[in-house]
């Protein structure tokens, strides 16, 4: 537009439309130049949701992985920790429960492969020394977020172990199948399934642990019973099938449903040097290893004093030692139940003396009544021993970020207890000529001084002081 053009105030069609476009398009820089230096009001972020529909989800996969690395919260404490509960209950029932049943077949073993009890007892021990051990190693793989590979190979091992004991005739492959597969397979699920179920519970983690616990007086019920009823009928081969069967269905719902609620921490070393230089906690360990070193030796061999000093029939002897495991139930949570409140390792001292006391009994009971009632009344005081003792063993532990680490160092201590403690019982039984009190004076007599070396303990932590809980 030229000077004299715009000095008349008229504009023809053409430079009023140009006009018009450069007045808008300095309206709309000055705009852009507000919004840099001033957001207007009208201004409306993109929502995350939209980004994530146009990019196909590849936002919220980057929050998931994010995720995994935050901090879940305060354990809930109930609600659907519960399942986790009853989920660890059924994890128990197949691990321990048939450990806690290996009295059966301690039995069965005995009168058809004509080997003495402590090479048979090798068998069940082994499986318990494996339990124990391994799940040292196992629990540091379910700290680095490993839980379900290891979990689903241990019920691979402990389903392939059952299977080949139903086709083993000779000792040595029962050994191989039953105790060191099995066992393998039993040592891989127990550890993890316990630190998992930790995590879930604070205020209520004794009562918890006592209740996943009370699954091995349910297996303790379920395995002898099938054995009772199946082994005259189709034979050992297709009893242990059987058995493998209930497994299976028990270790599919636990896959299924266990699930971690921490996100994957790098594992700490696998032996705390420290830890050793703590009265208390050596005092402890080598207190429950006395006490391991005898505990298990009424449940293998009550059957077998039943049917061979008090001459009951093999079906009634077994009968004993459902019992012994099913009031495993009460014994396994009343406890638990207060040692919350009086301390865990003031509840176990007592349960050791009492244990001691029972077994020395044993060597007076000459009658079928006697032994059901010794079998009620140890099965109480034996299974709250095995439910505390990994309780009493944590609560040891100050520094929450070690309790792993210290927790395994304990349990390779008690498993060398659980592998020799059986085998040499019946060795005292055989040396003997088939009488049984040498094993039971020596298995008594360990568990007396275990209980004095869990007093020991306790006065190294808190001296002389009787209402201290601890």
């Amino acid at each position: 537009m030229t000077e004299k053009q715009r000095q008349s105030g008229v504009l023809t069609p053409e430079l009023e439309e140009k006009e018009r476009d450069w007045s808008d398009r300095d309206d709309m820089t000055v705009d852009r130049e507000q919004s840099v230096g001033e957001p207007s009001q009208s201004f409306q972020p993109v929502e995350p949701k939209a980004i994530e529909t146009s990019n196909g989800g590849v936002l919220d996969r980057l929050r998931s992985n994010v995720s995994l690395h935050k901090d879940p919260g305060p354990p809930p404490d109930g609600g659907k920790a519960w399942i986790q509960v009853a989920v660890a209950h059924l994890v128990i029932c197949e691990t321990w429960g048939q450990i806690s049943s290996y009295g059966v077949f301690q039995s069965y073993y005995s009168g058809t492969l004509g080997h003495p009890p402590s090479d048979i007892s090798w068998v069940g021990s082994c499986q318990i020394f494996l339990l124990f051990f391994i799940g040292t190693f196992s629990g540091r793989a379910t700290d680095a977020g490993l839980f379900r590979p290891v979990f689903m190979l241990g019920v691979f091992f402990q389903v392939l172990g059952i299977f080949m004991t139903s086709l083993s005739t000779k000792y040595w492959q029962l050994f191989l199948a039953q105790g060191v597969c099995t066992g393998i397979g039993n040592g891989l699920q127990f550890c993890p399934t316990m630190s998992l179920l930790s995590t879930y519970f604070s205020k209520n983690k004794s009562l918890a642990i006592g209740l996943a616990a009370a699954g091995s007086a349910t297996g303790g019920l379920i395995y002898p019973a099938i054995a009772t009823q199946l082994l005259d009928q189709i034979g050992f081969g297709w009893t242990m099938r059987v058995i493998g069967f209930v497994t299976i269905a028990q270790a599919s719902v636990a896959c299924a449903f266990l699930k971690p609620r921490l996100p994957p921490r790098k594992a700490g070393p696998l032996v705390e040097w420290a830890a050793l230089k703590e009265p208390t906690y050596v005092l402890y360990c080598v207190g429950m290893f006395l006490n391991f070193w005898a505990l298990y030796f009424a449940f293998y061999y009550v059957g077998a004093y039943g049917r061979d000093i008090i001459g009951m029939s093999n079906k009634d002897s077994i009968y004993l030692l459902m019992i012994m495991n099913g009031v495993g139930y009460v014994g396994r949570i009343v406890p638990n139940f207060f040692a919350d409140r009086v301390g865990p390792l003031n509840m176990i001292i007592p349960f050791a003396f009492l244990s001691g006391i029972l077994i020395y009994s044993w060597a007076g009971v000459t009658s079928t009544g006697g032994l059901y009632a010794f079998s009620v009344i140890y099965g109480l005081f034996a299974a709250a021993m095995q439910s505390m003792f990994p309780a009493t063993l944590s609560s040891l532990t100050t520094d929450l970020s070690k309790a792993g680490v210290r927790m395994g160092m304990g349990f390779s201590i008690v498993s060398v207890a659980c592998l020799t403690g059986p085998p040499l019982a019946g060795a005292l039984i055989q040396s003997n000529h088939g009488n049984y009190l040498h094993a039971q004076m020596f298995a008594g007599t360990c568990l007396i001084c275990g209980g004095l070396t869990l007093v020991a303990a306790r006065i190294a932590k808190t001296g002389w002081k009787i209402k201290a809980i601890i």
